[in-house]
């Protein structure tokens, strides 16, 4: 992977780089990649968006376990 270095950065701009990193759980330098990775790959963001929001729509409230022990319940000889 390639190295960047970036020069001359406002303290205002770092400050907020920073805040932001620790909201997210992350490091300056992890939080600088996602927000370079989000603006100049925008596709990939898009997908993540779009996969998360089928996940939340295709969330059930049903158990899966209570359905397999009924099921099996029902098979089993009585």
């Amino acid at each position: 992977m390639a190295q960047l270095t970036v020069r001359n950065v406002n303290d205002q701009v770092v400050r907020a780089l920073k805040q932001r990193a620790a909201a997210h759980g992350r490091s300056a330098e992890a939080e600088h990649r996602e927000l370079l990775r989000n603006a100049l790959l925008p596709g990939q963001e898009s997908f993540i968006s779009q996969a998360g929001a089928l996940r939340q729509r295709l969330r059930s409230s049903v158990d899966s376990s209570v359905l397999i022990r009924a099921d099996r319940d029902r098979d089993a000889p009585s």
